[in-house]
């Protein structure tokens, strides 16, 4: 099989399985290099030791799945996965998070950063939300365009309501430019720096930073959480028990024996 045709089999087999854009984008650029460097998989993926722990799992996941699903062929390699390393989320204060939104002029950004907070959605999903998923009747957000396309219900947030009052015209994407142009992440991620810069935040903030708050706090003030992992549409319960991690309450508590 040629480089082109492997190369189409290998987008038609990641549609079929609805990957992720962003997943197709990755495993092309892999495969790509894998096929024109003629290595074998193991001498290849020794190539990219000195890359993040990331880099070289999303290489691994690449060509395993170009050699069990493309080629049709058994992928032996039993090379050890590096686990990634644990970091603690960053998190903001609420009064941070005030500044932020207090900070930022445009009403569209304002909504943006406002939502991102009060809802704990990704990246993805912010900019794909539609203003008919947000049911101002029955207080929540029906998101349908989620990693791993698991809708989920989410509550509505009356900060949320309140901004949404300088909105007349609500159709379609809820994030678009004034020449209707949906945001991409880049432009998301842009808003939200910005909007850290002005309120005078140090710290280094990401659209995730605010998705990280929003769990901590929640944490913080006493939910569930299994709620909580319900709400940030987490498969495993572990992912988020990290928060429990970077909430506070305990340490206060233990600091008050001092």
């Amino acid at each position: 099989m040629d480089t082109s045709a492997c190369l189409k089999k290998l987008n038609e087999e990641l549609s079929l399985r609805k990957y992720s854009p962003q997943t197709k984008k990755t495993y092309f650029s892999v495969v790509e290099r894998f096929i024109a460097s003629s290595l074998e998989p193991r001498q290849f993926l020794l190539d990219y030791t000195q890359k993040s722990r990331s880099s070289i799992r999303g290489v691994y996941f690449a060509l395993k799945f170009y050699c069990e699903n493309v080629l049709e062929q058994r992928f032996d390699e039993r090379i050890p996965l590096a686990k990634n390393k644990e970091k603690l989320p960053i998190v903001l204060s609420r009064e941070e998070i005030n500044s932020m939104i207090n900070a930022t002029l445009n009403p569209k950004h304002r909504l943006l950063i406002t939502v991102l907070y009060y809802t704990g959605v990704r990246l993805s999903e912010i900019i794909n939300l539609q203003w008919r998923d947000i049911d101002l009747d029955r207080n929540i957000i029906h998101l349908k365009t989620t990693k791993g396309s698991k809708e989920r219900i989410i509550f509505l947030h009356p900060k949320i309501k309140e901004f949404m009052l300088y909105f007349e015209d609500r159709m379609d994407t809820v994030f678009t430019s004034t020449i209707g142009k949906k945001y991409n992440k880049r432009t998301v991620q842009l808003i939200v720096r910005n909007a850290a810069k002005k309120a005078g935040i140090k710290k280094k903030v990401t659209p995730h930073t605010l998705r990280h708050s929003f769990a901590t706090h929640l944490l913080e003030s006493g939910a569930n959480i299994r709620s909580i992992q319900q709400l940030l549409g987490h498969k495993d319960l572990k992912t988020t028990q990290i928060y429990t991690h970077v909430a506070n309450n305990d340490l206060t508590k233990l600091a008050d024996l001092l």
